[in-house]
């Protein structure tokens, strides 16, 4: 079987130009956030995704997905998202196909699926279960009582995991809602669920918080639980291209988030030969990185060399 081979090696950062910083080991797994569909049913007035041309569109050739996952080398962490990915109708057959290959299976969900549903996946999932992100979106969950079946299903989730896995709630920290977080992160830590925020972003980059604002965003532990509002990431070495990648539904491959909005640093199409993965790390060409996967999965440093 057709093995991905690496792509020639981006340049590496210059010492002159990298600001003292130094690339991190190699991951021992690869991370792949994949949105496997644009189908939502919710219309969440800051959705980033809401002016998509078609909500409709989902990975319509699973097989030939999967037989790409299993010609990765490695082990791979695959976040599914959307879209919303518990609409996909082969999820189940998507999830448990990446399990049996022993690659892990994480997911961010606007937790509107059954329980049932939710428990077929956690059992496809089964021990490769990583991270179960469920997305609190309060323009639907707007009742008292929709909040307590929130916070009920969430323990439900959490309560299934498997050793190693991880729930927790996300909350998008609109202006509107910002007031709300406060209280609500100290009644979802005292039911025994983690609750983190994400700033509001418009385009590409987040909105203007005022000075206020944006220190209660800080208070509230900023951008994941990270302590800051906007990663500002340039220069930095990141193994992104390398270990980490985005997917789109139609098997599209970007090097990371920005620059896929760029339209930049394509990697090719994962179903086809196009597809190849960079030899190691190369500075971050963005200035604004809206995802945490690199921070948080030790793809880059945190810290300079001489700090």
């Amino acid at each position: 079987m057709k093995s991905f081979m690496p792509n020639q090696p981006w340049p590496p950062v210059p010492e002159f130009a990298s600001g003292g910083w130094q690339a991190t080991p190699e991951p021992a797994e690869g991370v792949i956030t994949w949105n496997i569909n644009t189908t939502c049913n919710y219309r969440c007035g800051y959705c980033t995704q809401r002016f998509l041309d078609n909500r409709t569109r989902w990975a319509q050739d699973t097989a030939a997905f999967l037989q790409a996952f299993a010609r990765l080398p490695g082990k791979w962490e695959i976040k599914l998202s959307g879209g919303e990915p518990f609409l996909h109708p082969t999820l189940l057959e998507i999830v448990s196909g990446l399990a049996r290959m022993g690659h892990f299976v994480s997911v961010v969900t606007n937790f509107s699926a059954s329980e049932e549903r939710l428990l077929d996946f956690l059992q496809a999932a089964s021990r490769q279960l990583r991270v179960f992100s469920a997305s609190l979106h309060l323009e639907y969950i707007d009742t008292e009582a929709k909040l307590e079946q929130f916070m009920a299903k969430g323990l439900f989730v959490q309560n299934q995991l498997p050793p190693g896995g991880s729930f927790n709630v996300t909350c998008v920290a609109t202006q509107t809602v910002l007031p709300q977080l406060a209280g609500l992160q100290q009644r979802f830590a005292e039911a025994g669920l983690r609750l983190k925020v994400q700033p509001e972003k418009q385009g590409r980059d987040v909105i203007s918080y005022t000075a206020e604002e944006a220190t209660q965003l800080t208070m509230l532990g900023g951008h994941n639980g990270l302590g800051t509002i906007s990663h500002h990431f340039a220069n930095r070495p990141c193994w992104a291209g390398a270990k980490s990648f985005t997917l789109d539904d139609l098997g599209n491959a970007w090097r990371c988030y920005p620059a896929r909005r760029y339209r930049a640093q394509y990697l090719g199409n994962f179903l086809t030969d196009s597809f190849q993965l960079a030899q190691g790390p190369s500075p971050c060409l963005y200035q604004y990185c809206n995802c945490t996967v690199p921070i948080e999965r030790n793809m880059m440093p945190r810290h300079r060399a001489e700090d």
